[in-house]
């Protein structure tokens, strides 16, 4: 309820703040429940409880907001299920491409389905919420499918890694300055390393440049690169991440299909928005 602040009196409630700047509490306003279910963000949850752990998150959100269950979201690292007696994790699945849009709105929406109408355990709500999600970012469109089509799914849990993203692309324009920036706060935002020619090396001559950036692909274990453009210099690092055995996924929008013909039929998983490219960047790394 972003425009209202409505009283709730329910058996079962799922809340979820909505807001990472000043989440209120579920009872701040009087609302009550026999049953609640909060679901968060860790940046939600931080707000909540000023604690910095997941652990402790759930603890005093149990303890404080006097919730039955909480489903902590932890992006890559899945979602905790956490009640006053145990504590369970449920992944985040996969999918050929990202849309964010929406996407924590449909986690919501199917695990109260599932636990709230359905009346199934909260680890079984969760998880057939997190599947809806992988579905809804592949397709971008509603309404999710039946529990039975949902659980035989043949999807593939997100396995979170340590590692370090490379990011080869042109840094010439205003635009190109931008898009490199826009990624690497994104990957270091999300907990990964990242290196990144433009802030680990900067300009300067080629015998000044060159040899960095080459040290920065041998240590890097995935490569980003962004192909709009066909830069000389971020196809060369693609060319040299191949022939090494790293990973590469490409950016190219407003290219040729003969363009990409060689990063592609290289292995190389050519992708055509920012989001699916960082996102697989770091699926690359597990």
């Amino acid at each position: 309820m972003l425009e209202g602040d409505a009283r709730v009196t329910a058996r079962r409630a799922v809340y979820d703040p909505q807001s990472a700047f000043d989440p209120r509490p579920f009872h701040e306003n009087g609302s009550t429940a026999d049953e609640l279910a909060l679901i968060l963000n860790a940046f939600e949850a931080r707000r909540l409880t000023n604690e910095t752990e997941p652990e402790r998150m759930v603890e005093a959100l149990i303890e404080k907001q006097d919730a039955s269950i909480v489903v902590l979201k932890l992006g890559g690292h899945g979602a905790i299920v956490a009640t006053r007696t145990s504590r369970t994790r449920v992944p985040a699945y996969r999918s050929d491409t990202v849309w964010k849009l929406g996407a924590g709105d449909v986690f919501s929406a199917a695990f109260t389905k599932f636990w709230a109408c359905d009346g199934l355990e909260p680890t079984e709500a969760a998880d057939l919420a997190s599947r809806s999600v992988s579905v809804y970012a592949s397709t971008r469109s509603l309404p999710i499918p039946a529990k039975k089509e949902l659980a035989a799914l043949d999807l593939s849990p997100v396995t979170p890694s340590s590692g370090r993203v490379y990011i080869a692309a042109p840094f010439f324009t205003l635009a190109d300055l931008w898009l490199v920036e826009e990624i690497r706060q994104r990957l270091l935002d999300m907990g990964v390393g990242v290196f990144s020619p433009l802030h680990d090396v900067g300009l300067g001559t080629a015998q000044e440049v060159a040899l960095r950036d080459l040290e920065g692909l041998d240590q890097a274990d995935v490569v980003l690169a962004v192909l709009s453009g066909s830069d000389p210099g971020t196809i060369f690092e693609v060319g040299y991440a191949v022939a090494k055995g790293k990973p590469v996924i490409c950016l190219a929008q407003n290219m040729r299909d003969e363009d990409a013909k060689m990063p592609e039929g290289s292995g190389g998983l050519i992708v055509s928005d920012l989001v699916t490219a960082i996102y697989h960047s770091i699926w690359a790394l597990a």
